[in-house]
């Protein structure tokens, strides 16, 4: 049992107050749909690393779980493989997306592949978005502490993350998330110093840490390993990464905030695994290895430092789902209704998106309450949607690896289907090698099979 001082409940609802608060205040600016969708498509740099880092973390209970679990593994496969692959969007992808000028994915792939493409895109990034997983974790956080039950948690949960969206956008979106960074970095630097000085640093982790804790690749497979590396992929059809792109001031503003966000991530990552490595060898045996983060801070940090701490926790989940919900309201309002009514009112696009943060946030209770496991949220939307998109989204932007419409179309729908099919017999392959398969890399298989077919096709038609 976790347990609040007076105190630790006065930083939390501060922080929640001025949260709020910031967000409320900055949504008055708002003059325009391009205010609202992409804060004027006038980001600076500054700013932009600031959003870009806190909006990448989200699910920090479940760092604190991996690497209670499997120690250094955690950084090597949830770290690494996804600063290579920011790395390459930058550099291919960061300009190029800025430049286009366009809102969503499902713009670039409409422009392209047409509507049929852009509407099964659109689908598949609504899924995706979903900011189910993160809501989850926000309410996980909020019945601890106020001990409310988990669906008036959910709510609570809803609103600190969806009031100011509804009338501010993005423009709230990004100043609510530019505060959080500030908080999400203090807290785990708190905890980390505070654990060093009762414990002491790396030899007390080496003798009381099981050896394959400090091994970078653990004990896991190399099949194990790969996958989460291709998991990693996803940074390039990531509807956030477009969407802050498409929000920058310019190309350039797009490129270096992501190459110099790298660098940040690296920080976080340092405090967030080391952390989770005290937790380990000072609580060995959790029964809830999802608690680490939560029974490290009551055990080692005082009354204030603890209430600290939990707001950092939650600015790092909430600076993700306020980003989540509002992409799935965009996509839900700007891709879906305003496509179907064939609207072309700005002040109407403004209105659907704005229902549509209502709409998802809905949705992502119904998600929590149907399956209330992060994991199996993130396992379950990734293997099965990704492998559909990544090749649609790449070759939307390099003309030389593109393939015709039909061709997309059969790709997006097969490599779903494929992966789900997998899903559901992957079981009856247990204890074979077969098992080891992951669904994703079997959707992805037949995406790059269909993909090198049609670019075949294409060469062979240019030729004639």
């Amino acid at each position: 049992m976790i347990s609040f001082s007076l105190l630790d409940i006065i930083v939390i609802l501060s922080f929640f107050v001025v949260l709020i608060g910031i967000g409320l205040y900055s949504s008055n600016k708002v003059k325009s749909s391009s205010d609202y969708l992409l804060a004027g498509r006038n980001v600076g740099l500054f700013l932009f690393v600031l959003i870009n880092v806190s909006t990448w973390y989200g699910g920090i209970l479940g760092v604190g779980e991996f690497t209670y679990r499997y120690g250094l593994l955690s950084w090597f496969t949830q770290g690494l493989p996804y600063y290579i692959f920011a790395f390459l969007f930058a550099l291919f992808f960061a300009e190029k997306v800025r430049n286009s000028s366009l809102v969503t994915i499902p713009d670039k792939i409409r422009l392209v592949y047409g509507n049929t493409n852009a509407n099964l895109t659109a689908l598949v990034v609504f899924i995706l978005v979903s900011p189910a997983p993160y809501l989850l974790m926000t309410s996980i956080l909020i019945d601890q502490i106020f001990q409310i039950g988990y669906f008036y948690s959910l709510l609570i949960s809803l609103i600190l993350s969806g009031i100011y969206l509804i009338k501010g956008g993005f423009r709230a979106n990004v100043f609510t998330d530019a505060f959080q960074f500030f908080v999400m970095f203090i807290g785990f630097i708190i905890i980390l110093i505070t654990a060093y000085l009762n414990y002491g640093g790396f030899e007390f982790l080496k003798q009381n840490l099981p050896s394959e804790h400090l091994r970078l690749t653990g004990s896991a497979s190399n099949s194990f390993i790969i996958v989460w590396f291709l998991i990693a992929l996803w940074t390039f059809a990531d509807p956030g990464f477009h969407q802050r792109s498409f929000s920058a001031k310019n190309g350039k503003v797009a490129k270096w905030g992501i190459i110099i966000s790298i660098f940040f991530w690296m920080l976080f990552d340092f405090l967030t695994t080391t952390t989770g490595l005290y937790a380990k060898a000072s609580i060995p045996n959790l029964e809830q290895p999802l608690m680490a983060y939560p029974l490290l801070s009551e055990k080692i940090l005082d009354e204030g430092l603890k209430g600290i701490f939990y707001i950092g926790m939650l600015a790092t989940i909430i600076s993700t789902l306020n980003s989540f919900l509002f992409l799935s309201a965009t996509t839900l309002g700007k891709d879906f209704i305003n496509v179907l009514i064939k609207n072309s009112d700005e002040k109407l696009l403004r209105k659907y998106v704005s229902i549509s943060v209502l709409l998802s946030g809905f949705i992502s209770i119904l998600i929590c309450m149907i399956i209330p496991s992060v994991v199996q949220i993130w396992y379950t939307l990734g293997s099965l949607f990704i492998p559909g998109v990544i090749l649609a989204v790449v070759s939307a932007y390099y003309e030389k690896i593109r393939v015709n419409n039909k061709l997309m179309t059969a790709e997006i729908i097969i490599g779903i289907s494929i992966s789900s099919f997998w899903l559901l017999i992957r079981d009856y392959f247990s204890g074979t090698l077969l098992f080891e398969v992951e669904p994703m890399l079997v959707g992805l298989i037949a995406v790059l099979i269909i993909h090198i077919y049609g670019l075949i096709r294409v060469k062979t038609h240019n030729q004639a």
